[in-house]
């Protein structure tokens, strides 16, 4: 039997409303190591956005490779693959050491698709798994650019070119397949890989646009049926795409935001053997919802794959309190009297002015385990909240919203502010180019 772990979307470095969260990590990556080791997996596979920025921080990296060293004594193999977080650059930097110890390594599409192809041999040196290492494809990468087009036209050429690489990975695989059936009498699975947006899926929060006007969503038909199962990252919500659970988002191990608490965490275990020795698995393998390291789901995705779902422990308590100032008073002061460590976003609901509102919430949770993270007091109007909350800074906002803040104030009209975001979305992607760009010898 063959055991492969999915997961993706750790964003490694990320803040919550300006706090540090490397507790978090240290804690996940723990559980994940003790994970790997109670499963007997022999490959961990994850699916990009290892990172949070293209510039890690120094701690972000120590975990990285800290993890990277005990996980390769353990699993045979260790895919990873870049998001579009990553820098393509710094992840390929060491991967021709980190191909050493079995850890493969792909932040950007090679110039020739089979250097994506990876064949993953077993203990004994005979492959046992064909890897279509698919990356975060950037837009260079894949599509032409021609004078004048339009975004609808540039989003159907992204697409077009996203399944055409998709095909060609899967030609090659396929032919792998075949010959090492040929040679070695063995039909090895094949699993691919995306870092990509699929059409109808859920994104949860800072989930940040791939594509210049966010038109670029690829279908489930890009992926071929000759594919046994499909890892794919950038959701941060765990799903299936068009309802095939052969094709799955494995979501982030953690909340991103306070938009993702009421939804579990998980990782996927994929396993491949004969029909009958996975009969006699799931027989001798009941589920437990309890248990730490045990799957609490199954799926049988064929007669020759099982699909197993982890649940991640909550390793940081988060927590919404929105309302009227009784309602939050309340909230607040039974979460006081559980003891637990908990960061907050509260918003106050109320008909009758709160001036003080920000006080008031720092009152309340003054000499306990509670940190508000984000105080929100919805009575103040837009205009007020833009000029005067002090509750709104930088780090709340992302990007796309400190543009809209400015643009807001701006004297356009509809149609220019339509324009002036197409160029910003243009400018993002093309910032985000750059490092796969650098990171590419010229000739």
């Amino acid at each position: 039997m063959l055991s492969l772990l999915h997961t993706s979307d750790w964003h490694l470095g990320r803040r919550l409303h300006g706090m540090a969260r490397y507790a978090e990590f240290e804690q996940f990556l723990a559980w994940q190591l003790a994970v790997l080791r109670a499963q007997a997996i022999d490959v961990l596979l994850i699916a990009g956005d290892i990172f949070d920025t293209m510039t890690p921080s120094a701690r972000a990296q120590a975990l990285y490779y800290n993890f990277l060293a005990q996980a390769v004594q353990i699993c045979r193999h260790v895919v990873i693959v870049g998001g579009n977080h990553d820098s393509a650059s710094f992840l390929d930097a060491p991967k021709a050491l980190l191909k050493a110890f079995n850890t493969h390594v792909i932040g950007s599409i090679s110039d020739a698709r089979v250097d994506d192809l990876l064949v993953l041999n077993d203990s004994d040196g005979v492959p046992e798994l064909i890897v279509l290492a698919v990356p975060y494809l950037r837009d260079r990468d894949i599509r032409q650019v021609s004078a004048g087009e339009s975004l609808a036209d540039k989003a159907q050429k992204l697409v077009q070119g996203i399944a055409q690489h998709y095909h060609e990975m899967t030609e090659l695989a396929k032919a792998e397949q075949a010959r090492i059936l040929a040679e070695h009498m063995r039909h090895v699975p094949l699993v691919g890989t995306g870092h990509l947006f699929a059409a109808g899926g859920s994104a949860g929060d800072g989930v940040r646009d791939l594509y210049v006007g966010s038109l670029a969503f690829v279908g489930a038909d890009i992926f071929d049926r000759a594919l046994d199962y499909v890892a794919l990252g950038h959701l941060h919500l765990p799903q299936t795409v068009a309802g095939q659970a052969r094709i799955r988002y494995s979501g982030s191990p953690i909340a991103m935001g306070f938009g993702e608490l009421k939804h579990a965490k998980s990782v996927q275990i994929v396993r491949f053997a004969q029909a009958a020795k996975l009969d006699d698995w799931q027989a001798n393998h009941p589920l437990d919802t309890n248990a730490d390291w045990q799957p609490f789901a199954s799926e049988r995705i064929s007669p020759t794959v099982l699909l197993e779902s982890l649940h991640v422990p909550v390793f940081q308590r988060l927590a919404r309190v929105s309302g009227d100032w009784q309602t939050i008073s309340k909230a607040i002061k039974d979460l006081k009297k559980s003891g637990d460590a908990v960061w907050l976003e509260v918003t106050y609901r109320g008909d009758e002015a709160l001036p003080d509102f920000v006080g008031q919430v720092d009152a309340l949770v003054a000499d306990s385990k509670l940190v508000v993270l984000k105080k929100i007091n919805n009575t103040e109007t837009t205009a007020m909240l833009r000029a005067q909350s002090p509750n709104e800074s930088l780090e709340d906002l992302d990007v796309h919203e400190v543009f809209e803040r400015r643009l807001a104030v701006s004297k356009t009209t509809d149609a220019q502010q339509d324009m002036l975001r197409a160029l910003y979305a243009e400018v993002l992607t093309r910032m985000q180019d750059d490092d796969s760009k650098a990171a590419k010898p010229t000739t």
